[in-house]
């Protein structure tokens, strides 16, 4: 959703006075709030995977009214084109994918070489075919001081004095995706050395080992893994002045936060969804065997974050704030 926001970016560019909603799960929702080009966020009330058709040919046809000059899909399967055909969006624009002839009527091929980045595939549905690719906006989404202020004090906690070194050890894709949390915990115990804050961010899923990483430091970080919401984890990240992550959805959030963000890639590919930001500097080793893209390291070592040592990022936290 990050980088779906330099889309909205690019059309409200074109089109000042253009109205842009977006239809979304409800779970992101805080991050749209938080984009000034978004007009309206429409809930998609769908779990991943599901079909229910009768439901989705309702909500297009409730979505009718409002007469869209256009929809843009984002994702490639058949289910998400059902909407905006139902609701009779008159130029219905993605990439082939699944089979969608009729149900999408301005369909596209999708040539990965020439589009190696998610984010510009998204820009290009917005051009004309064979236009050539613009400079792509960067996302930045809004943050509120006056909840961040608020979500600290919840924790027992004033606005930090100090620098914060905001730490993200989850993935939600699967453990080939993150970065040990003993590798975590010695680039937390070095810059509590030098004074800093550091805070632990993460969901529910993530609080394990958010709570692993705060055991190998002496408890002397703030766990927030799964007890903050996303609009609260936002707010909170704003705060910080350097963060630590792997390739999620928080990293792609604290770019978008103008933050100085090190993002650590392993089993997934830094070409295709890198942090937008001149203040993020990507680690990855490049290993024969990745990316490989797969949710556990199929040879079983995992080398391709574990060879990446906490000496480097904290060489890079050094050279990016110098």
């Amino acid at each position: 959703m990050v980088l779906a926001q330099s889309l909205f970016m690019f059309l409200k560019q074109r089109a000042p006075d253009s109205t842009v909603d977006v239809l979304a799960p409800a779970w992101t929702l805080p991050l749209l709030a938080r984009m000034p080009e978004v007009d309206e966020a429409v809930v998609s009330p769908f779990r991943h995977g599901e079909l229910r058709l009768g439901d989705r040919l309702r909500l297009g046809r409730q979505l009718r009214e409002r007469a869209y000059d256009r929809a843009i899909v984002l994702p490639n399967s058949l289910k998400s084109a059902i909407v905006p055909f139902a609701a009779r969006a008159r130029v219905r624009t993605g990439y082939t994918g699944e089979w969608r002839y009729g149900l999408l009527n301005d369909l596209r091929p999708l040539d990965k070489r020439k589009l190696p980045r998610t984010v510009d595939r998204f820009i290009a549905l917005a051009l004309a075919p064979g236009e050539p690719l613009p400079e792509v906006p960067v996302p930045r989404i809004r943050a509120d001081a006056d909840k961040a202020r608020s979500a600290l004090a919840r924790q027992g906690r004033g606005l930090p004095a100090t620098p914060v070194l905001g730490l993200c050890p989850g993935a939600e894709y699967g453990p080939a995706k993150r970065w040990p949390a003993e590798y975590y915990a010695d680039v937390a115990q070095a810059k509590l050395k030098q004074g800093w804050e550091v805070w632990l961010f993460g969901s529910d899923q993530d609080a394990g080992v958010t709570g692993a990483i705060q055991s190998m430091t002496g408890k002397r970080c703030l766990d927030l893994g799964g007890k903050t919401t996303l609009e609260e984890a936002i707010d909170l990240l704003s705060l910080t002045t350097a963060v630590v992550t792997n390739d999620s959805g928080l990293m792609h959030v604290a770019a978008a936060l103008d933050r100085q963000v090190i993002a650590l890639y392993g089993s997934s590919d830094p070409r295709h969804t890198p942090p937008l930001s001149d203040k993020a500097s990507v680690l990855y080793l490049g290993l024969a065997c990745s990316p490989c893209f797969k949710r556990e390291c199929p040879l079983r070592h995992l080398n391709c974050l574990r060879q990446l040592e906490p000496a480097r990022v904290l060489a890079a936290l050094e050279g990016s704030s110098g």
